[in-house]
């Protein structure tokens, strides 16, 4: 293929592999749903050539599973899948915490605490979903890690649509909505603090509250 021919695609792969990513975490796939490459490729105006590219750049970000010559869908899991994966969360993200903490920089800490503000001062579910990654991704963001950082945020993404569902739960209760504010607070004070046991003790918590309520819920993996 032509030098130039190949850029051209490359860019179109990175722009419909981002529109993609943003619109699954979004909600606006549900998992399992079939990604239907030729409706893609209408939807922006391309070839199939980097629609098949971008499939696989939201495969290796886990949004999307693809089976050879049967086509590619929106990541699912089911409840065991789902607990499993938040297991893995409770141990690792503290740990990824507690690297990047010493470099998170005064700066970091108070985006931090006013993204917590910004989601305690009455954020729709969708844009807490928004603040409350941003706020977390920010406080790893530091850790001078490669595999671990990826492999959270690879976790990040196959949990988002239950994420999404506990949001829902949450925020129909205000005890429990309260509850999930007081810790993003807890967190940043630890921050603050330098506190990095404290801070992994009240992540590790956090995290886990969600994965018990999940498994409250099995008809969750069931739609």
């Amino acid at each position: 293929m032509d030098t130039h021919v190949e850029a051209v695609e490359s860019v179109a792969s990175l722009r419909i592999a981002d529109a993609l990513r943003r619109a699954i975490l979004a909600g606006r796939y549900a998992p399992g749903e079939r990604m239907r490459q030729e409706v893609i490729a209408e939807e922006f105006g391309s070839s199939r050539l980097p629609v098949r590219e971008a499939l696989r750049i939201l495969q290796s970000d886990g949004l999307v599973s693809i089976v050879a010559n049967s086509g590619a869908w929106v990541s699912k899991l089911d409840a065991k899948e789902c607990s499993e994966s938040y297991e893995i969360r409770e141990r690792i993200e503290p740990l990824l915490l507690r690297e990047s903490m010493p470099l998170l920089s005064e700066d970091d800490v108070a985006t931090m605490r006013r993204l917590a503000e910004q989601m305690h001062d009455g954020a729709d579910v969708e844009t807490f979903l928004r603040l409350d990654r941003e706020f977390h991704l920010m406080s790893y963001a530091k850790a001078e890690t490669v595999l671990l950082s990826s492999l959270v945020e690879r976790l990040w993404n196959t949990t988002q649509h239950y994420r999404r569902a506990f949001t829902v739960l949450a925020w129909a209760r205000a005890t429990s909505r309260e509850v999930v504010h007081y810790e993003h607070f807890l967190l940043v004070e630890a921050i603050e603090r330098g506190d990095a046991e404290d801070a992994q003790r009240v992540l590790g918590g956090h995290i886990r509250r969600t994965r018990l309520e999940l498994t409250q819920h099995p008809e969750i993996f069931t739609t």
